[in-house]
């Protein structure tokens, strides 16, 4: 299902996901919090992610990739690359005259990323450390809602574009319904952790897929996001979405 830009939210509803003080009482122990949890959850992370995903995680994401128009040699920029799930697929979608730079503000999950040629560079998403006009394609696999400032990431994403670049950001939404919202988050509140306890070699791997379902929960509403993509400037922002809960947003800079 692919749904057009809806008109413009409110300043506040681009900018911001509903803070969490469970986790953090503001912006910068937000910063602290985030590389704390994924530096020591990094190693477990793709095991526990194969688990959860049932084997599916790899074709919903080169799907996804294709979806969004990524083409053989494409300069790609990947944002919040974490181990380098998206990464990978681009990668094999690229081919050998493409070329893939991650960021990532987690020096742990970036250390877990085991792909050639692939440069990875310390930064943020409000702040890439980019040239103007560097990028043929952005991609952000599941880190919109860890963003403090939506707007400012997405104005970095149209700088760093190219006319006519790319961009696909993948997010897990909460369901519309109640019944849906109820069974995931039992799902990632429970069954997650759960299932994150007995995989992982580290204890404290639960508590990162239990503040998962909180910032799905916290996270800007798709039509927010999509509003904060037109007004960062793109055209043709639209929102994908598979079995109700997977939100593909996808947008281009006019050329």
């Amino acid at each position: 299902m692919n749904e057009p830009c809806p008109p413009r939210a409110s300043t506040e509803a681009l900018r911001r996901h509903t803070p969490l003080p469970a986790y953090y009482a503001d912006e910068a122990e937000h910063a602290r919090f985030l590389r704390r949890i994924f530096d020591d959850t990094a190693p477990d992370y793709d095991r526990i992610e194969r688990v959860l995903a049932l084997g599916t995680g790899r074709g919903y994401r080169r799907a996804a990739l294709r979806r969004a128009g990524l083409a053989a040699g494409a300069q790609v920029l990947d944002v919040g690359i974490g181990t380098g799930l998206v990464a990978r697929e681009a990668l094999a979608l690229i081919g050998p005259n493409g070329r893939l730079v991650g960021v990532d503000p987690s020096h742990g999950m970036m250390g877990e990323v085991a792909l050639p040629g692939v440069e990875l560079v310390p930064g943020r998403a409000e702040a890439l450390p980019r040239m103007d006009a560097s990028s043929d394609f952005i991609s952000m696999g599941y880190a919109l809602r860890h963003i403090d400032d939506v707007s400012a990431a997405f104005a970095e994403f149209h700088r760093v574009l190219r006319p006519g670049g790319r961009l696909v950001v993948l997010e897990i939404t909460k369901p519309a319904g109640r019944v849906g919202t109820a069974v995931l988050k039992t799902y990632m509140r429970a069954v997650v952790p759960l299932i994150a306890a007995v995989v992982a070699r580290k204890r404290d791997t639960a508590e990162l897929w239990r503040y998962y379902w909180d910032t799905i929960e916290a996270c800007i509403p798709p039509e927010a996001v999509l509003a904060a993509l037109r007004a960062a400037g793109f055209e043709d922002a639209r929102r994908h979405v598979e079995i109700g809960i997977f939100s593909e947003y996808t947008a281009v800079k006019p050329a």
